[in-house]
């Protein structure tokens, strides 16, 4: 009876270490305090919240830049993945740190042996072996390995920092490629109100020209040009819808629609501001703020800590072991129970120099994550230089393009005056035509070209 107790004693306390194991809530890791870094990660969303988030709206629902940019946040899938990938490293946290804690392992044995017989082959002990069945116990505490642990621990911490930089780095991205893509759109859209005002213009020069020659008034030629002007048009405007549905059409992926969607965009009517004077503090800003940058700073430091932890591999490991279970079915020279502690003190003393070459491997990866950060800040100083002066540029466009409309308007009312005087050539009408056509299409796409590119300063240097 006694030893049928301690048999269900050990089975009890197996199923508990069973249990301990597959309930994480009691284990302090678990629990452990979000990262107290400056970007917080949402948790990742769950099958129905992705299917309920990427319900489109409306068919032509208006859609302003704002409410696209908090759209991709929820239905891209790279912003998922991001997330993802930064929850599944703060697992790799838990792992490593599952070193530190106890484990506990039981066994089941059962042997049927040759009564009397020893194991003679394959070992430098002779022990013999007895019929038996047993249950057992066996617990197994680290002590120190002289932070060769702790230094993996802190490598981990570091690197799952370091995702949640680079899941704010992908925030990033996808919120200037839905800047990009909603500002391409407001530009097809307009260039095809261009291309159809044109359409409508020319006709009406073409009908009134075609009257004139059925009355005798106006040459073959005449006719022939403003059929041509009128074709050019026509085909100004198949260009103009082909390149609006294919804005829409990138909108709408970047957005996390596998469709094409039709959107009534929305214009920002707030007045253009000039960019920045001092492109030398937003080199610094950025600097200091670039996620990317970040992450990789972060990782250097894991790589640090990771070359330490490889370093320790060489001091020794002090682990404690104790061991108790209950042999009902034994020899009779054997006690039904049995039970020890102890301490295991493991030196390495020679591994083929695997510790060393480890350990090796580990500075030079810290070395290249070093350089790799260097060639990130200077890249990063050359994007916002860039960046800063395509915004200066293009905000000097947009008064130059005003102008160049206002000019063209003024030289194509003056060629129609005097081609209805008979004083000007359909020649010189056309080239009017034209250059009012170009400098309409320069005018839009000047305005959004600048509003992209202060997008583009706000991503190099503080984020959109």
């Amino acid at each position: 009876m006694k030893a049928a107790g301690r048999l269900l004693l050990v089975m009890l306390s197996m199923a508990a270490c069973c249990l301990a194991q597959q309930n994480p809530s009691d284990n302090p890791a678990t629990n452990r305090p979000a990262s107290a870094d400056a970007h917080s990660i949402p948790s990742a969303p769950t099958p129905q919240m992705t299917t309920a988030t990427q319900q489109p709206p409306a068919g032509g629902a208006p859609l302003s830049l704002k409410n696209a940019e908090n759209l991709a946040i929820k239905n891209n899938p790279r912003m998922s993945v991001a997330r993802l990938s930064a929850l599944a490293a703060q697992q790799v946290i838990r792992e490593t740190r599952s070193t530190l804690w106890p484990t506990a392992v039981a066994n089941l044995t059962a042997v049927d042996a040759n009564p009397g017989t020893r194991i003679t082959a394959g070992a430098l002990n002779n022990p013999i072996v007895y019929q038996r069945a047993a249950v057992g116990t066996t617990v197994s505490q680290l002590i120190t390995d002289f932070g060769h642990t702790r230094n993996l621990i802190a490598s981990a911490s570091l690197s799952a920092k370091a995702e949640e930089e680079d899941a704010v780095a992908t925030k990033e991205q996808i919120l200037l490629a839905v800047d990009q893509a909603f500002y391409a759109a407001l530009q097809a859209h307009d260039l095809l109100t261009v291309a159809q005002q044109t359409v409508a213009a020319r006709q009406t020069v073409s009908d009134q020209i075609q009257a004139l020659f059925n009355s005798k008034l106006k040459s073959q030629l005449d006719l022939s040009f403003a059929n041509v002007n009128l074709s050019q048009a026509k085909l100004l405007v198949l260009d103009a819808q082909n390149n609006e549905n294919g804005a829409l059409a990138t909108l709408s992926m970047v957005l996390g629609y596998p469709r094409i969607q039709s959107f009534q965009l929305v214009k920002d009517t707030t007045a253009a501001t000039e960019p920045p004077a001092n492109v030398d503090d937003l080199i610094s800003q950025a600097l200091s703020t670039r996620p990317e940058i970040l992450s990789l700073e972060l990782q250097f430091r894991s790589a640090q800590k990771f070359q330490s932890a490889q370093h320790d591999l060489l001091f020794p490991n002090i682990r404690a072991v104790g061991t108790v279970g209950d042999t009902p079915v034994r020899n009779p020279v054997i006690s039904n129970w049995y039970g020890a502690v102890g301490v295991n003190v493991e030196i390495p003393i020679f591994n083929g120099f695997l510790f060393n070459a480890r350990s090796h491997e580990a500075t030079l990866r810290e070395q290249a994550v070093q350089e790799r950060l260097a060639d990130l800040r200077n890249t990063i100083a050359r994007d916002v230089r860039n960046s800063w002066l395509n915004a200066n540029t293009a905000f000097q466009r947009m008064d130059v393009t005003r102008q160049l409309l206002d000019q063209a308007n003024l030289a194509l009312d003056l060629a129609q005056t005097r081609y209805k005087l008979g004083l000007g050539s359909i020649v010189e009408l056309s080239q009017a035509q034209l250059q009012q056509t170009q400098a309409q299409i320069s005018s839009a796409q000047a305005g959004y070209d600048y509003r992209l590119a202060l997008a583009v300063v706000r991503y190099e240097t503080t984020g959109i």
